[in-house]
Parts: structure tokens; C-alpha cells; sequence
């Protein structure tokens, strides 16, 4: 499809970080944007962003773990722009405690959300009837099988496991309606808490603790994004970018395991 008919929802596009610079990557690519999020003076900055670089945006406050409200922002997009081209799924909530009670939310808003998002935009796509694009947000958290350096939140990694396998289950939608459900599983990335836990170590101190020694921009991950939602050869695909390395697919009916021990 042309880029100047691409309408894209971005969910958790109102923080500072990897949803505002993919909302906007997709704007600078002639996209008409629907932002999303709970937290409405975040979304309404987003749009500032957008429409001062010259894009299209709109901010549509909902919370992804709200069915009812789901529906309502796959409506507006409708409504707004004429139908939906490309969700991104990217709204999620991390919580530093390990314990039980704090899985939940993660589990609501990062899988069970991201769920409720691609059920009814998968119905306003067939509406459409020209395809589109689903990418899912996961995180190499998802990846490890147990850890030989502290660290991770129980909640998160479970949601973002979660994420990897929805993606590839649906990758049978790119034959039966030309959706393709593509998945990036970032590394360490610039913002937030990360990003000043990293710049509060020394190198060795990184090298220690299994701290890689750069991490992603915004702008990297907005750019993979932006190749798993228009390149028309990937569908149920998962992109992991290691920090430190070049992003690379895991190759199709992969066993999850590289190596076993007797």
C-alpha cells in the first residue's frame, strides 16, 4: 500500500521514549497516527511532535486493558482516517516487584492487551480488505532461560514470552487475509531506568554484571519497526536485536533451545 494511505495505531505512544519516536517515524513516512495511551498529556505531546515536523496525528486516551475501550480506539481510527493499516503494539507496564500480586499488571496490559488490540484490529483490517501490518513489542527478557546475572521482572518476561508466541500462531493470517504479524525483541534500550542504571556503571562494572556495553536508541528501534510492518516477505517472524549486535530473525520452526546439556 502507498505510504500516504497508511493509517497506523501506536499503543503506549505517550511516553518520552520508543512509542513517541515510532508514532513519529511512521508520520515522517506520510502516515496518517493514531496515538494511544493512559497517560493523555503524554499523547497530546506526541501529536505536538508529529504535527510540528509536519506529520498527521491524533491522540485517542485508552487503556488496552479495557476491552470496551479497545474497540472504541479501533472505531475512532476508523471514524478519523477510514480504517486501520498497521497496529503497533507497544503499551506496556513494568514493575519492579518480584513478587506474585505484580504479574498481573503486565500480564493485562502487554499481553492480554496486545491480544484485545489484534482481535479487533484484525476485524477492522478484513474490513478494509487490503491487509496490513501487526508488530508486536516484546524484549530479549523473553529469551533467557534462567539467568546467570540478577535481574528481569517475573511479570514483564512472562508477557513478553507471551508476545513471541502470539506472533508466531498468527502468522497464518498473511495467506487467509494479507495480515502480517511480524514481533521486535529489543535489547537494552536508551530511556528510563535503564538508561541511567547503565550510565551509572563503569565498563568493567558492565562487563561484571552481563551489562552490554551500548544500548539501543529510540530511533533503531523505530526504524526496525518500520521494517516489520512493510516488508511484505516477513509474517510470524521474530526480530532480536541484542544490543550489541546486528538485529536478526529467528529462523521459522526454530526449538527455542541452541544448546543441551546430559
Amino acid at each position: 500500500m502507498p505510504d500516504e494511505a497508511r493509517v497506523v495505531i501506536v499503543t503506549g505512544g505517550g511516553g518520552d521514549g520508543c512509542g513517541r519516536s515510532i508514532a513519529a517515524r511512521f508520520a515522517r513516512d506520510d502516515a496518517s497516527v493514531v496515538v494511544s495511551d493512559v497517560n493523555e498529556p503524554g499523547g497530546q505531546e506526541t501529536v505536538r511532535v508529529i504535527e510540528a515536523d509536519g506529520g498527521r496525528a491524533v491522540f485517542c486516551r485508552a487503556d488496552v486493558r479495557d476491552d470496551s475501550q479497545v474497540r472504541q480506539l479501533v472505531a475512532f481510527a476508523e471514524d478519523t482516517f477510514g480504517g486501520v493499516d498497521v497496529l503497533i503494539n507497544n503499551a506496556s507496564a513494568l514493575s519492579e516487584d518480584d513478587g506474585f500480586e505484580s504479574w498481573t499488571d503486565p500480564l493485562e496490559t502487554d499481553l492480554l492487551g496486545a491480544i484485545r488490540m489484534t482481535r479487533w484490529t484484525v476485524e477492522a483490517m478484513q474490513r478494509r480488505g487490503r491487509g496490513g501490518a501487526i508488530v508486536n513489542i516484546s524484549s530479549i527478557s523473553a529469551l533467557w532461560h534462567g539467568r546467570r546475572n540478577a535481574g528481569g521482572f517475573a511479570g514483564y518476561d512472562v508477557a513478553k514470552a507471551g508476545m513471541i508466541r502470539m506472533t508466531t500462531r498468527l502468522a497464518s493470517l498473511a495467506g487467509s487475509d494479507g495480515i502480517r504479524v511480524n514481533c521486535l525483541a529489543p535489547g537494552w534500550i536508551a530511556t528510563g531506568g535503564a538508561l541511567k542504571y547503565w550510565e551509572s556503571l563503569t565498563p568493567a562494572e558492565r562487563t561484571e554484571r552481563g551489562v552490554p556495553s551500548r544500548l539501543l536508541t529510540t530511533g533503531e528501534i523505530a526504524d526496525a519497526v518500520v521494517r516489520l510492518a512493510v516488508d511484505r516477505s516477513l509474517a510470524g517472524r521474530v526480530l532480536v536485536w541484542w544490543s550489541e549486535n546486528a538485529p536478526r530473525l529467528i529462523e521459522w520452526g526454530d526449538r527455542g533451545y541452541r544448546d543441551f546439556v546430559e
